[in-house]
């Protein structure tokens, strides 16, 4: 994200949470479901929903690449919510990589509802993550450029219904 920031862009919208020191995290823009992706013939495929606890009986790809650690962990934990360790694979460093990782059967993967939406695939299966907590999006900017520009787009989101729950 620092290098989308890095002058190229004024802002952009991304899922939290975001730690950096020199960014500043605005509105909160949308709210949406975790899903777990899995190929269509693996046995979850069939279920309506899933527990986060299932990661613990499967492995998830490792992020490779510039994805900060804590963020990672947000969608990734290293153990379930009752504690069991989550195995990692293979590395990946695109979300290609890790559909082409899930559609073949080697991993599952939690994906914000978007990746159902924009990466529709016939091999992989987007299930409802039923205990997770939403995926929040929220624009983001440098702390140290936010021009009159920023700071006007800050506002309408508010003004057009962005939420400051962070």
């Amino acid at each position: 994200m620092q290098k989308d920031l890095a002058g190229e862009v004024d802002a952009v919208t991304t899922w939290l949470p975001v730690r950096e020191p020199d960014l500043t995290v605005g509105v909160v823009l949308r709210e949406e479901p975790l899903n777990l992706m899995v190929c269509a013939d693996h046995p979850l495929a069939r279920q309506e929903s899933v527990s986060m606890e299932v990661l613990g009986d499967h492995i998830v790809p490792r992020l490779n690449g510039p994805v900060p650690a804590y963020w990672e962990a947000a969608l990734l934990p290293a153990r379930t919510p009752a504690g069991r360790p989550v195995r990692r694979g293979p590395a990946v460093t695109t979300f290609n990589e890790i559909l082409a990782l899930v559609a073949a059967g080697d991993a599952v993967c939690t994906v914000p509802d978007e990746g159902r939406r924009y990466n529709a695939q016939t091999d992989v299966v987007h299930l409802p993550l039923h205990d997770a907590p939403p995926v929040q999006w929220a624009l983001i900017w440098r702390t140290d450029r936010a021009t009159p520009l920023v700071r006007a787009l800050a506002q309408a989101a508010t003004d057009c219904g962005g939420s400051t729950t962070r």
